[in-house]
């Protein structure tokens, strides 16, 4: 099998392990594939902010944030697809007005990620990145992307028929959905950067496991999910290569395309 150009992988669930910490063995590889001249990508549905560990250590040529709403090249971006201020309060408050004002909701701007947590998520996970707590009354701001909690999928739809373009998709990992234009997806990030860096997707190899990473690893040259993926995304890969928790990213990197010292 021949190198890629572009090794594009998913975050949460893919490349790092259950704590939510990426080894020291999946940074030397991606180190090994900068020295190879393969570039690299992280897609993740984190904000940029929440993201900002793993890039640090990481080091991609480029960041797909927000599920695709928000593509940066080391700190230039170079694509971002925004809810109006007027459609981010119209789903706030739809999502609110159903559920009885119970429901968390996370929002990520261009540069912070805001909450109405009850329990401040650094104590459920301490990687989490920097938070603002807001209960959105008075929030008037354009957003990425917006996260609703709701295991209700009747819910979760009316809320997305509240403003126009607006794509909603499931977490497999609990009960929240999250909302982007439509525009903003992980597939269409890949060929807006496959673009601009002039690569073809068939010289990309995707990694993910969940529901989002679906049409981006159908879309590449070489699609391949992690043994613990959701079966929905084992069923289209190329590939299935080991679990997050066994570096399988890595491995499937470093054995198939020959990145030995």
């Amino acid at each position: 099998m021949k190198k890629p150009k572009l090794i594009i992988t998913d975050l949460d669930g893919t490349l790092l392990h259950n704590d939510k910490t990426v080894s020291e063995y999946s940074v030397s590889v991606f180190k090994k594939c900068r020295e190879q001249g393969i570039l690299t990508a992280v897609a993740t549905a984190r904000g940029h902010t929440n993201a900002e560990q793993y890039i640090s250590s990481l080091n991609p040529d480029i960041l797909i944030s927000s599920g695709g709403a928000l593509i940066k090249k080391g700190k230039d971006i170079i694509y971002g697809c925004f809810f109006s201020r007027e459609e981010t309060a119209e789903i706030i408050g739809k999502a609110l007005a159903l559920t009885n004002g119970v429901c968390e909701i996370t929002v990520d701007t261009a540069d912070k990620h805001y909450w109405n947590y009850k329990q401040d998520p650094h104590i459920l996970s301490p990687d989490w990145g920097e938070v603002i707590y807001t209960d959105y009354s008075d929030f008037c701001e354009e957003s990425l992307k917006i996260c609703v909690q709701t295991d209700n999928k009747s819910i979760a739809k009316t809320i997305a028929e509240s403003v126009n373009d607006c794509d909603c998709a499931r977490f497999s990992d609990g009960d929240w959905y999250k909302y982007t234009k439509s525009a903003a997806t992980k597939v269409n990030a890949v060929k807006i950067t496959a673009e601009k860096l002039n690569i073809s997707l068939e010289d990309i190899a995707a990694f993910g496991d969940d529901f989002v990473d679906i049409e981006m690893l159908k879309a590449c040259g070489i699609g391949v999910a992690v043994e613990n993926a959701i079966n929905e995304v084992k069923e289209i890969a190329d590939y299935i290569t080991d679990s997050n928790e066994n570096d399988g990213v890595a491995r499937f990197i470093e054995k198939t395309f020959y990145l030995y010292s």
